[in-house]
């Protein structure tokens, strides 16, 4: 481990409009918990930094749909957030929040020192403006109609119903999400920090300095940098936030992204107000930043920039070890549309279950790229490891030392060469495991963890202590001594990732929590002959079928509930009118049959056309067709298609085309074919 006084670790601060869910968890909450734990059991001095982020627009319009005020939303969700990290373990050194009065103060004092020393850059713009309410409108205050898709409601930076991303002079006929008017233009002015004039700096310390961060971490700050930096704006129109500082800035706030890094510093300040300098100016503390991918742009960049602009000593993270993302039961988790497992609904309905939640989502940690959590891998993952393999081991090892020696560890009295070998692997174990924990590879670090109860559950099927007990019960002893070592290693090696469990194992085995030192791991001398061991317990409960589909009916619920709320919000799509009426002897003309494409190609020197080779039980032709934006030629082979089978061929680049595929135009512009509902024989006439 590198050598630092001590250790400043940050997690991101989660949006109070609304509750946390296991994508948080995944990506940042519970590998920036298993990394602290692991600090602290090694004698480091660490401070945990965990916050509320509860200013923005978001807060704003949540606010404005219940009828309350901003302050209620983020009162409701911060109670709820904390409570529920504090449930689960996450053991934080302060939880605060930005709308306190002292991150108000600290934000304001940080934007002040840069203002008078004229890091920013003011700019006067033209932005959208509310009559009416005599309001300037954030993105997402302005709605209209979509101009990729024609869906209406679309925001101004997304159109939900397509996924583009917008601006607000992109939309159609935009009006105001307040009162409904037409919007003016409106001149306003803001201060932006000159990311651009960082930029050099920013490539050396990043590119040439950092070159160990994640892949993913590393590689989307160089395409930023690669991309060219300009500034960004540090205050926008709104009347909730950190009021901009400064004459002349009345109804301006200071822009979220701005304030919400500062409050690590301004929650260190309120836990620690005499001592927070030394954990945030000193070169003896190393500062790690626990985020999601979504979030690397600004605490690699942004919050950087802020702190080299501002200087006083400021220190600069050692690493960003961001996560991707972790999608549910196949599908990309939305809080808009409630597809999410959150946690203070878990907690209430998994009663004692937060260690089985844990350790399956670093098990499945989203580290290298984007992962999926279901309940079917989370039960199997559950029973078969952490019950049948930890709990299982744990169980056999202090139930046969109550059954043979009335719960007494027993002496050593027969060893043999099995057991010494056997406890030599703990030590090779631990290495892999600190080195596992001390890059950020939590989920190998959590596997190494689990190989420590699969060499005991190896070792105790090996030496049979059951069967030995018949006639040798001092060889019974030395086995069962071995295994209870066995069983406290697992307490220390398991602490980071399941403290609940952990605590539980310490009551079995009846020692103290000080046990917990990561230099015990591997010291075989804490348990002592003729110590007292408590009764066993199961130290994990099996999770049943039962639980599991009530888990997969209520996504189900969910998922059902959204497809109606689409159906009745659903916009009929604009329908090309009626062609002019034709006679069923016209109809009687069209010879529409299904046909198997054998070859497919792409014209050359064109980027619509594919040659297709068909089979169309009459005979084996080529059909020339527009359709490569919309599919590769290796999709097109081997799939049956309905074809116009007596349309006058033509030529087309040269190359006779003798029918024409049946496809339909949907309103977003894409084409799709128009085929049986099964396959039927080439040949098959439609009509």
């Amino acid at each position: 481990m590198s050598e630092y006084k001590r250790y400043l670790v940050t997690s991101a601060l989660p949006y109070a409009n609304g509750p946390v869910h296991i994508g948080h968890l995944a990506g940042v909450y519970v590998p920036a918990d298993i990394y602290v734990r692991y600090l602290r059991m090694c004698g480091k001095e660490v401070f945990f930094v965990g916050g509320s982020d509860e200013h923005g627009v978001p807060i704003t319009i949540k606010a404005r749909k219940q009828g309350c005020s901003p302050q209620d939303i983020v009162d409701k969700y911060h109670k709820l957030i904390k409570e529920s990290f504090e449930e689960l373990g996450i053991s934080f050194d302060i939880y605060s929040r930005t709308s306190s009065k002292i991150h108000h103060k600290t934000s304001s004092e940080f934007f002040e020192k840069l203002y008078k020393e004229g890091k920013f850059i003011e700019k006067e713009s033209e932005q959208y403006y509310d009559e009416q309410a005599h309001q300037f409108l954030a993105d997402r205050y302005i709605v209209g109609t979509c101009p990729k898709c024609g869906a209406e409601g679309a925001y101004g930076d997304q159109c939900e119903k397509c996924g583009c991303t917008l601006s607000p002079d992109e939309l159609i006929n935009p009006h105001s999400a307040l009162s409904g008017n037409a919007p003016i233009k409106k001149k306003t002015k803001h201060w932006y920090l000159p990311l651009d004039q960082y930029e050099p700096w920013l490539r050396e310390w990043i590119l040439e300095g950092h070159k160990e961060w994640k892949t993913n971490v590393y590689g989307q700050c160089k395409s930023w940098l690669d991309g060219g930096l300009l500034p960004r704006a540090v205050s926008r129109d709104l009347d909730w936030g950190v009021p901009v500082p400064v004459e002349g800035a009345e109804g301006k706030v200071l822009y979220v992204w701005f304030d919400a890094p500062i409050g690590y510093i301004s929650n260190t300040i309120e836990a620690r107000p005499d001592d927070w300098e030394k954990w945030w100016k000193s070169e003896d503390t190393k500062m790690v930043h626990f985020i999601g991918k979504d979030n690397i742009v600004f605490h690699c960049i942004v919050f950087p920039s802020m702190l080299k602009a501002y200087g006083d000593g400021y220190i600069l993270p050692d690493n960003v070890p961001a996560n991707e993302f972790l999608n549910l039961e196949g599908d990309k988790i939305s809080t808009s549309r409630n597809w999410a497992v959150w946690l203070h609904e878990y907690l209430r309905e998994m009663p004692g279950k937060q260690d089985m939640l844990r350790y399956v989502l670093c098990a499945n940690a989203p580290e290298t790229k984007d992962n999926d959590f279901t309940w079917k891998d989370f039960q199997s993952r559950c029973n078969s490891e952490l019950v049948a393999i930890y709990g299982n081991f744990v169980n056999r090892a202090i139930v046969l030392t109550h059954k043979y020696f009335d719960g007494k560890v027993p002496a050593d009295a027969a060893p043999d060469a099995i057991d010494r070998q056997t406890l030599e692997q703990v030590g090779v174990i631990k290495a892999r495991l600190s080195d596992a924990l001390e890059n950020y590879k939590f989920r190998e670090a959590v596997k190494e963890a689990m190989n420590l109860a699969r060499l005991g559950n190896k070792y105790l099927t090996e030496t049979e202590p059951w069967k030995v007990a018949k006639s040798d019960m001092d060889r019974c002893a030395s086995i069962l001594r071995t295994s209870l070592k066995i069983c406290v290693d697992l307490a220390i090696a398991f602490a980071p990732f399941t403290p609940f469990s952990t605590e539980k194992l310490l009551g079995m085995l009846n020692l103290p929590k000080d046990v917990l030192k990561w230099d015990n791991l591997g010291n075989h001398d804490i348990l002592t002959e003729g110590h007292q061991l408590e009764k066993a317990e199961l130290l994990f409960a099996k999770v049943e079928d039962d639980v599991i589909q009530a888990q997969l009916d209520k996504l189900a619920a969910t998922k059902q509930a959204n497809l109606k709320e689409a159906a009745a919000n659903a916009i009929p799509a604009p329908v090309e009118p009626q062609k002019s009426e034709c006679t069923f002897e016209d109809f009687e003309k069209m010879d529409i049959r299904t046909a198997t494409v054998l070859e497919a190609e792409r014209v050359p020197k064109t980027d619509k056309l594919l040659k297709l080779t068909i089979d169309t039980g009459i005979d084996k032709r080529v059909i020339v067709s527009g359709i490569a934006q919309y599919y590769t030629p290796e999709e097109m082979v081997g799939k049956q298609i309905s074809i116009l089978a007596n349309l006058a061929p033509r030529k087309i680049r040269g190359i006779e085309s003798k029918g024409m595929i049946l496809m339909a135009r949907q309103s977003d512009g894409k084409m799709r074919f128009i085929t049986p509902a099964e396959r039927l024989d080439n040949g098959a006439t439609i009509g």
